[in-house]
């Protein structure tokens, strides 16, 4: 019980959020109702059939930039966008099956903390930039009030400041364990909630708040049910491009969420079933497009709350993981009984979301490795800190490295701001034979011990959270 409303409020909080910015990349033409919808009927299909059901499938980062690229390709096509969204979705679901069929999931042994670094850097740093262009939006816009403008800048910094503080709690030496635990994980939704009620306490001042309709319809003035037949011909075959590169996306997302649940550390007892969970990822894309609903996907950081908050310690401090299908169940119902109370989520300010945003994109750089790299560059010698590669590796091949990261890093961001931005994934998965060079450019141990996914034993190890 302790777990299922835990982790219902972990997953309204981001799915609220995503539906925001999805409503914003999109222009309304997918909104918070359809990702809520999204989130709960994903939920529950896949706690029932899931080989691995401790994921916590829903909106994640990846598919809602992906999103806004498809979004931005069919505007400047003039094409239009729910139609061709449903053939991307059956495309994908068809190369995921393949996928699945041809047990292509054991290639993600390949993907190294090398790819994962730049792919975690990458998106955290598109949620900071979106955050920061929304809210620069509201003081360049002509018409919009220098009220409304500061006090977007103060609800989305308070919401920020809220959500991260409370995050870094747990490590604070007051309150009690289980008080810091409570409010460190239930940080973003009572940032949230606090600073939604400081814009109602201000009501004079006008906001814009999430975009949800009063009753359970669409967010924009369509049916249910999206026609692919409704897109011209040509895009009917078009669409197995962004397909493909969709299935790539949710392939390696849904796998490494999968590895780090599947973890040895967490003992499970159940088999992982990586092929049959794609072949499940790819249902739940097909049949979530004929209804304009976003993608769904395996989410880290809410699949390793899960794990954790199924965590018990038995005698002689032995933990075990609770394996079930309830808990999952239960969560996603839960999420859509949400939808009962849609008048309250329109109270929501954007801004409010903007600053859970900028709490996820600077949050998600924390424990990432190469940012922690980054900052050497700028850092006096004397105080590089003194870790396992560190101690290990010579200082010019740490910084070389980075640097090739970095490198990497800059190729997708010019990638995804592009004409092409659509292939962004295909370069993603470029970083892989990039990562194998690097093998036969610098010493194999070096590169392990920058490379590895653990650190030795006696020191303090921070996993990177996508």
């Amino acid at each position: 019980v302790a777990s299922i409303l835990f982790m219902f409020f972990a997953c309204l909080a981001p799915a609220i959020a995503f539906g925001g910015l999805i409503a914003q990349l999109t222009d309304g033409q997918i909104g918070a109702v359809e990702t809520l919808i999204a989130s709960a009927v994903g939920g529950v299909i896949w706690a029932l059939f899931a080989g691995q059901p401790l994921a916590i499938v829903g909106a994640t980062g990846p598919n809602v930039i992906f999103t806004g690229i498809l979004y931005g390709m069919c505007v400047r096509y003039d094409i239009p966008f729910l139609a061709t969204a449903s053939w991307v979705g059956l495309w994908a679901m068809l190369f995921l099956w393949i996928l699945a069929a041809t047990d292509a999931s054991v290639l993600i042994r390949f993907f190294t903390r090398f790819t994962d670094e730049i792919f975690a850097a990458l998106i955290s740093a598109i949620f900071v930039v979106e955050a920061l262009q929304d809210i620069g939006t509201s003081f360049s816009d002509p018409d919009t009030q220098n009220d409304t403008a500061l006090l977007t800048l103060l609800l989305a910094l308070g919401t920020f400041a809220v959500a991260y503080s409370l995050s870094q709690l747990r490590r604070s030496p007051y309150l009690l364990n289980r008080v810091r635990e409570f409010l460190s994980d239930f940080g973003p939704a009572i940032a949230i909630g606090a600073m939604t009620m400081v814009a109602f306490q201000l009501d004079d001042v006008h906001l814009a708040s999430l975009p949800v309709p009063d009753t359970l319809t669409p967010t924009a003035d369509r049916g249910w049910f999206v026609n692919p037949l409704d897109a011209p011909q040509w895009v009917w075959f078009a669409a197995a491009v962004p397909a493909m590169l969709l299935a790539l996306l949710v392939w390696f997302n849904q796998n490494i969420t999968a590895r780090l649940i599947n973890s040895p550390e967490n003992q499970l007892l159940k088999g992982p079933a990586y092929h049959w969970d794609i072949a499940i990822m790819g249902t739940l894309l097909g049949g979530l497009s004929m209804f304009g609903l976003p993608w769904v996907v395996g989410a880290v950081v809410r699949s390793l709350n899960h794990v954790r908050s199924l965590t018990v310690e038995r005698p002689n401090d032995k933990k075990v993981v609770v394996e079930n299908r309830f808990t999952n169940l239960s969560i996603h119902l839960l999420i859509g009984a949400s939808l009962l109370f849609l008048p309250i989520l329109a109270l929501i300010p954007m801004a409010v979301l903007f600053g859970v945003f900028l709490f996820m994109g600077i949050g998600g750089l924390g424990g990432n490795q190469f940012v922690e790299r980054l900052r050497l560059w700028i850092m006096d010698p004397e105080r590089y800190p003194t870790n396992h590669y560190m101690r290990a590796v010579p200082t010019r091949v740490v910084h070389l490295f980075t640097a090739v990261q970095a490198l990497c890093f800059a190729g997708l961001w010019i990638v995804k701001s592009s004409i092409i931005g659509i292939t962004f994934p295909f370069f993603v998965a470029l970083l892989v034979p990039v990562r194998l060079l690097l093998g036969r450019v610098f010493n194999p141990e070096h590169v392990a011990l920058l490379d590895g996914d653990t650190a030795p034993a006696d020191e303090e190890f921070r996993e990177v959270l996508l």
